[in-house]
């Protein structure tokens, strides 16, 4: 009997992840949006938003992805070969084109486990990118950016490293910024974010696809223009390709600590996004 359950068990465990990419069909998307996937290292987007461009960069979903990433990862002096392997990754999960990869190279960003960066410098970078005319823009006329969704950490990190966090910081004193003469108006970039999980439910893999869904049921839903939150689920093929992006691309990064997290992180799986409120 407890044979025959066990092999019940990972059947059980299978259709439930297919019902929950069933059901997630149906939810709540970004169609027809300027979107920008926010990292701090090249990997960060395979690693932990796999699913989100797998699906926003849709082609029935017209959105254009491009990625903006912070640093290098020059930890170990493999800065000029991770630059490579992230636009790689990022073209196997469906960013367009390797022009749409932008990567900032400063010596105040360093890729650090102990470095904060500052928040008014990555303020300072997205205003470059996407509202370079926020100083010249007459307070009683609606900010301008040239991009409507922000995507990136959350305020811990997934993780808890602190250039993610940073990230976080910095895209919300951007927001701020942005909003800082315009009051009255609506922004024209939300900004969304990752939700980190605790450390049982991170490492679930597709085990953590129903309790998401359910989770994501319950909440209250915005179904407007920009909902809250959007909850994309990848199947087998889009969980392989979120491997073949760490194995085929990032290879400098595949150190044995890795295989594991590809093998059982619910990030590779699942993601669900908030879109925070900016006050």
């Amino acid at each position: 009997m407890a044979y025959l359950l066990a092999l019940q068990l990972p059947a059980l465990a299978l259709l439930l992840w297919l019902f929950t990419i069933y059901l997630t069909q149906s939810f709540p998307t970004l169609s027809n949006k300027r979107i920008c996937l926010l990292i701090a290292h090249p990997d960060d987007e395979a690693m932990f938003f796999a699913p989100t461009l797998l699906y926003l960069t849709r082609p029935e979903l017209g959105n254009q992805v491009l990625v903006l990433c912070l640093s290098s990862g020059d930890a170990d002096g493999l800065g000029h070969i991770r630059k490579g392997e992230l636009a790689k990754s990022a073209v196997l999960l469906g960013v367009k084109t390797t022009e749409h990869v932008v990567v900032i190279e400063d010596e105040k960003l360093p890729d650090s486990m102990t470095a904060s960066w500052d928040p008014k410098l990555i303020s300072t970078i997205l205003t470059r990118y996407f509202a370079p005319k926020v100083a010249t823009t007459p307070s009683t006329s609606a900010p301008l950016a040239n991009i409507d969704v922000l995507v990136t950490f959350d305020s811990t990190g997934v993780s808890g490293h602190p250039n993610h966090i940073s990230l976080y910081q910095g895209a919300t004193t951007f927001l701020r910024t942005l909003m800082a003469r315009h009051a009255g108006w609506q922004p024209p970039i939300r900004l969304y974010t990752l939700t980190s999980v605790n450390v049982v439910r991170k490492y679930s893999s597709i085990l953590d696809t129903m309790s998401t869904v359910i989770t994501f049921l319950w909440r209250y839903r915005d179904k407007g223009e920009f909902p809250t939150p959007l909850l994309m689920v990848s199947g087998p093929s889009g969980v392989r390709r979120a491997q073949r992006a760490m194995t085929e691309a990032h290879r400098s990064q595949m150190r044995w600590f890795r295989w594991g997290w590809i093998g059982i992180s619910r990030y590779l799986v699942v993601n669900d996004l908030k879109r925070e409120k900016i006050v």
